[in-house]
């Protein structure tokens, strides 16, 4: 995407290629060939390259999701102060009713819309994409990891 282009629903997925193509495919082959190389010439040193081949493919996955979950808490902490500026006082109570998915999804919904979405989504008990696709005016997000 690039940063031009309005960010909307279709087009507000983020991909890093290094990580997602590059990374990936080296470790997913390094893994690949620890395991035929394994077959082939089985022995302790063998099985232990296969060993530390998907310890490191579980630590990419590891490292990536690390960084997600402070994001997703951070967009939680950041919705939900949004919505106590912006709904009234009476529907205060309700933002802590909110699930992290449904605030994470309401984070793309502009100032005019987020306090209705917000309250359509507890009563339909919406999930992101669905809260997603229900937004009018995006609000773009070029900060997400």
């Amino acid at each position: 995407m690039s940063k031009s282009e309005p960010q909307n629903f279709k087009s507000h997925a983020r991909f890093d290629p290094l990580y997602h193509f590059f990374l990936t495919l080296i470790f997913l082959a390094n893994l690949v060939v620890s395991i035929v190389y394994a077959v082939h010439h089985f022995c302790f040193y063998s099985v232990w390259l296969v060993v530390l081949s998907l310890a490191a493919f579980v630590a990419l996955f590891r490292l990536r999701t690390y960084p997600l979950k402070v994001q997703d808490r951070v967009i939680r902490l950041e919705e939900r102060l949004r919505l106590q500026a912006l709904a009234p006082p009476e529907w205060h109570t309700q933002i802590y009713r909110l699930t992290e998915d449904q605030l994470i999804g309401l984070r793309f919904a502009a100032a005019d819309e987020v306090v209705e979405l917000a309250k359509q989504a507890l009563e339909h008990n919406w999930n992101r994409k669905q809260i997603k696709e229900r937004i009018k005016d995006w609000r773009a997000d070029n900060w997400r990891v």
